[in-house]
């Protein structure tokens, strides 16, 4: 087999689950099925929550999954091996220890002579572009720089294969920009000691410039929804109408698999388990009424909505979702159009809308209905949000169950249809309500 074809780590088969709040497994990750070849950089993409970190963790061998193994070199892989290092999303340095130092701690595990790690340490430091740094503490540095030592720290170790995880999503637009053309010039010129990258991100931009391949996982749990190669010759260009089509195509991919796991949870537990995302009121007015308006008259592509409003995938698809949980949107095929109801939210008032909010909550949000019934059958009309929690948690991860929560629980008092006591962590119906 040719050596840019051959693979340096497979996930086959690889399954995981965490315990629910009652001991019962909740399905993370199903069936995935992967390969990292040599010579490539692979995108994992899909929406927050997905699993894409606990699948990268697990290419690392820092977890175990469920069933299933991960292949690295031909021999199955069950702990951190010899080859492989991780780029968190967060800097994860000693703030009490040089730039030199962090690198150098990076290499503790390999046993090196004290010169040999040090003449390394340095190398990588001159690579990324850190020479002059090396006696500066992370408080001095930028976040640029700071994520730079989390890269001179695993390269340092010469990996064969590099696992990042959303490595300039904590930097601001331009330094991730620079770092990322500074990474792809040093992948380019084969400069750096790695033989392929498994990268996540949530940034269907940055995955469609920096990657060879993108592996699009759905969610609930988590499966390979699409496989996207993408043979675009480097540099490349966002201007490109071919860099737009296969945006364009991986945002229809995300939308499909969205609604599909928007309508299968639907049918769970009469749809009270139903996850919510993490999506402000003022936020879904916002895009109903810059949908309203024109150039986009009620329809709009959710790449031109993430590009004019500077928003990515992260930050998007929860307030899309949202409208479309709440039938005030349909999401579909990429794109976002507002529903007969839409219009009307946009165009009234504030009573107006509150009023359409409170129906269009209670009748598309089965858990609004039964948390108000609750109250209304609970003397003196309080319950404790520990009731819900248990209740969610029988069917969604904590994390899920709690953004649920925290959503309904803005949703609804936006509404008006009940209050809650963040100190005694209870629900109530409103002073004034019947």
């Amino acid at each position: 087999m040719a050596d840019d074809q051959r693979a340096i780590i497979e996930l086959r088969n690889i399954c995981m689950a965490f315990a629910k709040r009652s001991g019962e497994p909740l399905p993370v990750l199903d069936d995935i099925n992967m390969s990292i070849r040599v010579g490539e950089i692979v995108g994992l993409l899909g929406r927050s929550g997905s699993g894409k970190s606990t699948l990268l963790r697990i290419a690392g061998g820092l977890i175990r999954p469920t069933s299933g193994e991960v292949v690295y070199r031909d021999t199955p892989l069950t702990e951190p091996a010899e080859g492989i290092a991780i780029v968190f999303q967060t800097f994860a340095l000693f703030p009490w220890l040089t730039v030199l130092e962090n690198v150098e701690a990076g290499l503790d595990a390999l046993g090196l002579p004290r010169e040999e790690a040090r003449k390394r340490a340095q190398d990588s430091i001159d690579l990324i572009g850190l020479d002059g740094f090396q006696s500066a503490y992370p408080r001095e540095l930028s976040g640029g720089m700071r994520q730079r030592v989390g890269f001179a720290r695993a390269t340092a170790v010469r990996p064969d294969v590099l696992l990042m995880d959303e490595p300039f999503s904590a930097l601001d637009v331009l330094t991730a920009e620079t770092l990322r053309t500074d990474f792809l010039d040093l992948w380019v010129e084969h400069q750096l000691p790695t033989k392929a990258v498994l990268m996540v991100t949530h940034n269907i931009e940055e995955a469609v410039l920096m990657c060879d391949r993108l592996i699009v996982l759905s969610s609930n749990p988590a499966r390979i929804a699409a496989e996207v190669p993408i043979t675009l010759p480097r540099p490349r260009s966002r201007l490109e109408e071919e860099f737009g089509n296969i945006v364009d195509d991986v945002y229809s991919v995300l939308t499909a698999r969205t609604i599909a796991s928007l309508r299968a949870l639907k049918q769970t537990h009469e749809g009270l388990a139903q996850p919510l995302p993490r999506a402000s009121v003022n936020r879904m007015s916002g895009l109903i009424e810059i949908l309203a308006m024109p150039p986009h008259n009620g329809q709009a592509e959710l790449d031109t909505l993430a590009s004019s409003l500077s928003l990515e995938i992260n930050d998007l698809f929860p307030i899309a979702e949202g409208l479309h949980i709440l039938e005030f949107a349909e999401l579909k095929d990429g794109a976002l159009k507002l529903t007969a109801a839409g219009h009307v939210f946009a165009r009234s008032d504030t009573d107006g809308r509150k009023r359409l909010f409170r129906e269009h909550l209670l009748r598309f949000v089965p858990l609004t209905a039964h948390i108000c019934r609750v109250l209304q059958e609970r003397e003196g009309r309080r319950t404790p949000r520990l009731r819900f929690e248990v209740e969610l948690e029988d069917h969604l991860n904590r994390h899920d169950a709690e953004r649920t929560l925290r959503a309904l629980t803005a949703w609804g008092r936006y509404a008006e249809l009940f209050d809650y006591d963040d100190k005694t962590r209870a629900f109530s119906t409103l002073s004034h309500a019947g």
